[in-house]
C-alpha cells in the first residue's frame, strides 16, 4: 500500500496545499504532526515516520517546506520517501526553487502536478520532461480544444517522445568523480571514497538504442580479459531507461535514452585514494598577541594534468583581526563572518608546492572558552582526468533509419567532502 494523501507544509507546520488520493485518513490529522515533531525534537528522538493513533505521518524537510504523506495501513516506506523526493525534484524543475513563497504563487500547477504524479496513493508519472509536454507553465491558460493526453504517458518508453528530429545527432558524456577524503592531524587518512556519476546530454532523433561499455571489473572478468586497466564499480545506481535485466545477464550498459540532460548512472568506489592536493599546515598561537600561520599545498597528481579554481579555507580563531598575507601564488582573503581565510590559485599544476603565509592580531583579553580547531577544506577541479581509472570503451548508436552520430566524452575530477584536520 502507497500515500494516503500528500501535504505541502510551511515551516511553522501550516499547510499550504494537500491533496487527499484515498480519504481513508481525515485531512484534520496533520494538526497532530507538528506537536509531535517539536515533542520528538525535545526528547532527541526525531525520526523520519512519526505516528499518531493509527496514522503515520512519513515526512521529509526542504529548504522551508515540510512534506508529509500521510496512511493508515503498513505501507512501503521506501517508496513514499522516494515518491517524496521525486516531488521535490519535479517541483524544483517547474519552479527553479522549492519554497514557500513558490508554493503560494503557483497553486493552480501545484494541484495540477499532484494529480499527475500520484494516483489512488500510487506513484504514476514521475517524469518532470515528460510532465511538462502537458501541464505547462501557463496551466490556466490551457484551451480545453488542446487537452490530450501525450502518447509517451501510455508507452512502454515514458521517458521519451516519438518524432524527436535533430539536424546534427550527437551525444555528450560527462564521466564526473567527486573525491571526499578525512585526514587526521597525523596525516593518517581516515575516509576515503570516489562518488562517480555520468550524465549525458542527448541530442538524438527518433528512438535510438545506445549502448555503454566501461572498463567493468566484473565484465572483464566474465570475458576473460586482463583486469590491469578495469574498475571494481560498487553501489551502482541506473535511470529507469536502463535496462536491469541485460545488466544482471552479461553487464552490458543498454538504454534508450531521454531527450536532453539526465543522469544515467552513479557509483560508488571505497578505496585508497592518495590526496589529490596535499596540505601541510603550523598554526602557532601567541596569547595575546598575535597568530601566525603558515599553510604549503602540493599536488599530488601527474604533470600533465592542472586543477582548476582551487580554494583552500583555513580556520583562524573568532576573536582574530587586522590580517596581512603573503602568498608565492594566488591570493589570500580573511572572511570574518565564516572565521577563515581563503586562499585561491586559479590554476594548480601536479607535482607543484605552493606556500602561503598569514599574520593576524588577537585582542589582549583572552576568551574564557577553549575553541575547537574546525578542519582545512579544500575545493578543486581536475578536467580530463579520472582519480578511479573508469573509461568509457566504446558508445553504440543504434536507430532504425541508420544515421551517424558522434558520441563526445569528458573526464571531470572534483572535491567533494575533502577536509584535513590540524593539530
Amino acid at each position: 500500500m502507497s500515500a494516503s494523501a500528500v501535504f505541502i507544509l510551511d515551516v511553522k507546520g501550516k499547510p499550504l496545499i494537500s491533496r487527499n488520493y484515498k480519504g481513508d485518513v481525515a485531512m484534520s490529522e496533520i494538526e497532530h504532526f507538528m506537536p509531535l515533531l517539536m515533542q520528538r525534537e525535545e526528547e532527541g528522538a526525531l525520526a523520519p515516520l512519526l505516528s499518531h493513533g493509527r496514522v503515520h505521518f512519513l515526512w521529509i524537510k526542504h529548504s522551508n517546506l515540510y512534506l508529509v504523506a500521510t496512511t493508515l495501513k503498513n505501507s512501503n516506506a521506501s517508496l513514499v520517501y522516494s515518491f517524496l523526493y521525486k516531488t521535490v525534484e519535479v517541483f524544483s524543475e517547474y519552479f527553479k526553487e522549492l519554497e514557500e513563497e513558490s508554493i503560494r504563487d503557483n497553486f493552480v500547477i501545484v494541484y495540477e502536478l499532484l494529480d499527475e504524479l500520484m494516483d489512488f496513493g500510487f506513484p504514476q508519472t514521475t517524469d518532470s520532461k515528460i510532465l511538462q509536454e502537458y501541464i505547462t507553465q501557463q496551466g490556466n491558460k490551457l484551451e480545453t480544444g488542446k487537452s490530450r493526453v501525450p502518447p509517451t504517458v501510455t508507452n512502454a518508453v515514458s521517458w521519451r517522445s516519438e518524432g524527436i528530429k535533430y539536424k546534427k545527432n550527437e551525444v555528450f558524456i560527462d564521466v564526473i568523480e567527486s573525491v571526499n577524503l578525512l585526514v587526521n592531524a597525523n596525516g593518517s587518512v581516515l575516509l576515503s571514497e570516489i562518488v562517480g556519476t555520468i550524465k549525458l546530454k542527448v541530442f538524438l532523433s527518433g528512438m535510438p538504442e545506445l549502448r555503454l561499455g566501461l572498463n567493468d571489473r566484473v565484465l572483464f572478468e566474465l570475458t576473460g580479459r586482463s583486469k590491469n586497466k578495469s574498475v571494481e564499480l560498487e553501489d551502482v545506481k541506473f535511470h529507469q531507461c536502463v535496462r536491469l535485466s541485460r545488466f544482471d545477464s552479461d553487464r552490458t550498459i543498454s538504454f534508450i535514452p531521454p531527450d536532453g540532460d539526465f543522469e544515467l548512472m552513479s557509483y560508488r568506489l571505497s578505496t585508497q585514494v592518495k590526496p589529490l592536493i596535499w596540505i601541510e599546515s603550523v598554526i602557532e598561537k601567541f596569547s595575546h598577541s598575535r597568530v601566525e600561520i603558515m599553510v604549503k599545498a602540493k599536488g599530488q597528481f601527474k604533470k600533465q594534468s592542472v586543477a582548476n579554481s582551487v580554494e583552500i579555507s583555513v580556520p583562524v580563531p573568532s576573536d582574530a583581526d587586522s590580517p596581512r598575507f603573503k602568498t608565492s601564488v594566488g591570493s589570500a582573503k580573511y572572511m570574518p563572518e565564516r572565521n577563515v581565510v581563503i586562499w585561491s590559485i586559479k590554476s594548480f599544476p601536479g607535482g607543484k608546492e605552493y606556500l602561503m603565509r598569514a599574520h593576524f592580531g588577537l585582542p589582549s583579553v583572552e576568551k574564557e572558552e577553549v575553541e575547537g580547531r574546525p578542519p582545512i577544506g579544500v575545493k578543486f577541479e581536475i578536467p580530463y582526468f579520472t582519480v578511479s581509472g573508469i573509461q568509457v570503451r566504446y558508445m553504440k548508436i543504434i536507430e532504425k533509419s541508420g544515421y551517424q552520430a558522434l558520441p563526445w566524452v569528458r573526464y571531470i575530477t572534483q572535491s567533494g567532502d575533502y577536509q584535513l584536520r590540524t593539530s
